[in-house]
């Protein structure tokens, strides 16, 4: 952030390739829905995922695709000098406000996944939270989350994953998601992030899959303003679903409301020191 208040966009959106375009798009119109109430803002999983790890004064964190810019303030109240990054103008201007109305400096800067505008060994932390299946290329983000790490700095992702060897439930939820948000690009199943993030030098201290469960289908359906027809197919595919997936996937109604269960994926990995 300026000096003035201004947000620092950092680059040029007509840089971005045709995924990150359609995701900010998408963003910048659905921003506003992901304010105090979103479920996103509760942080207890990247409270718990960094309760073990301490950081000195002046530590230096990043967000990439901050959102609503929760985990931002988190951060922020953790005593980090925290930058929030994001592909969607509105999103920065609302993670900033609610930083702003928590007390709390957060710089935000405009730049895709893929490519940080930043230096080498720059950060303490950055850190990614139910974003990555967004992104264009899952590699080149950790290439460059490894390359803007300090010696000894951490990172910590938290995104929807699939079950492990599971490639009919894995087909459903691709299908779901894509029709749900068409700006959706994939869920990574752990053993690929853990391959990336191992081939970029980092090393893994934890990574599980946890069941997250998701609200109710018409909130999704409005959250991403879903289309008529793809909220049709959407519904059709809840309705065939086999039993399996039925399982897999816990797969209900709750007081009239279409649920079903994430797998969330919690990997913590850290730059080794020199």
């Amino acid at each position: 952030m300026r000096a003035d208040g201004e947000l620092n966009f950092g680059m040029e959106k007509n840089s971005f390739d045709a995924a990150q375009t359609a995701a900010a798009a998408q963003f910048d119109r659905q921003s506003d829905r992901y304010g105090r109430s979103h479920i996103l803002a509760d942080t207890t999983d990247v409270a718990t995922a960094l309760a073990d790890i301490s950081f000195p004064p002046g530590s230096r964190a990043l967000d990439v695709a901050t959102g609503g810019g929760h985990t931002a303030l988190y951060l922020a109240k953790r005593g980090l000098q925290v930058i929030a990054g994001d592909i969607a103008p509105r999103m920065l201007e609302n993670a900033r406000k609610l930083a702003d109305d928590a007390g709390y400096v957060v710089e935000t800067r405009l730049f895709p996944a893929e490519e940080f505008p930043f230096p080498a060994a720059n950060f303490d932390l950055v850190t990614s939270r139910v974003a990555p299946h967004h992104f264009s290329s899952p590699g080149k983000f950790v290439a460059e989350v490894a390359r803007a790490l300090r010696p000894g700095g951490h990172f910590l992702l938290i995104d929807g994953s699939v079950p492990d060897a599971d490639p009919e439930t894995e087909a459903w939820l691709h299908a779901v998601e894509k029709w749900r948000d068409p700006s959706h690009g994939r869920f990574l199943p752990r053993a690929a992030w853990e391959e990336l993030v191992k081939t970029n030098g980092l090393m893994i201290i934890q990574s599980h899959l946890d069941p997250m469960k998701q609200p109710d289908l018409n909130w999704y359906f409005e959250t991403a303003a879903t289309s008529p027809e793809n909220r049709r197919l959407v519904l059709e595919a809840v309705r065939t679903a086999s039993p399996h997936v039925r399982s897999a996937m816990r797969l209900s109604e709750e007081e009239r409301k279409i649920v079903w269960w994430w797998p969330r994926l919690s990997l913590l990995a850290q730059k080794r020191a020199d």
